[in-house]
């Protein structure tokens, strides 16, 4: 046991946190993401929420304050009804605890087909029990200072 890690965080994820360098992404996956289809390294979160965990990883792992962007979602499938106009209501929480720990970020969006081919190159997917629609989210790496 270890003072100021969050209780949400298993060892097997600080471990990857730790292992990741300046510019590596880690996708925070919902739980209908196919994870092992798109990357050979997952760690499984199952029953906590992206935000949730997501507020626990910021803690302890700092944005890339040298990149255009510093997490990237996926975008709504067009004609996708079923989300409303301003979005994924998740992303809003995403966006809220991403603020608290990096004042001037930037996230950008990719299409639904291209984020599975771009998971590929993420350091790691973690698994959540997420059920929010668009629920995806890959955090890049900057560095400690």
């Amino acid at each position: 046991m270890l003072k100021n890690i969050p209780k949400r965080l298993s060892p097997e994820l600080v471990k990857l946190l730790m292992e990741m360098g300046h510019g590596d992404e880690i996708l925070l996956a919902d739980a209908n993401y196919p994870a092992l289809t798109n990357n050979s390294r997952v760690i499984r979160t199952d029953g906590i929420m992206i935000p949730e965990l997501l507020k626990d990883i910021l803690e302890l792992l700092p944005l890339d304050t040298y990149s255009d962007y510093q997490g990237v979602l996926m975008e709504v499938v067009p004609g996708d009804e079923s989300v409303p106009a301003g979005g994924p209501p998740v992303w809003k929480k995403y966006r809220q605890e991403i603020v608290l720990a990096f004042p001037k970020y930037n996230l950008k969006s990719i299409e639904r087909q291209a984020f599975y081919e771009y998971s590929h190159k993420c350091f790691a997917i973690v698994q959540t029990g997420e059920t929010a629609l668009y629920g995806n989210l890959i955090l890049k790496k900057g560095v400690v200072v």
